[in-house]
């Protein structure tokens, strides 16, 4: 099983679902309203006056098979509007409950 954790402008929620349902992944856990600053450029999203924009995170846990295929549609996704901003990280999981 992979876990990605995929951390984007709230702009891009709808499409993040899209590209999950798209891949049959059901299962997911989101975080509406959370703050960060990429590190490759980009606006901080702070939800402050100075930087009013906010971020969203949705963590999934996938077979193995299903990971290649929603890290790419993620990749088309950010490539598509690059200015947004969109982070997906992957790894392993060993044991669920």
């Amino acid at each position: 099983m992979q876990a990605i954790l995929i951390a984007f402008d709230q702009a891009h929620y709808e499409h993040i679902i899209e590209v999950l349902e798209h891949c049959g992944c059901r299962g997911f856990t989101a975080w509406p309203q959370v703050t960060g600053r990429g590190t490759n450029g980009g606006e901080p999203h702070m939800g402050s006056h100075a930087w009013p924009s906010l971020s969203s995170a949705v963590i999934t846990v996938v077979p193995d098979d299903r990971a290649p295929r929603i890290m790419q549609r993620l990749h088309e996704l950010d490539q598509e509007r690059p200015k947004l901003g969109l982070r997906a990280f992957q790894w392993v999981v060993t044991a669920s409950i």
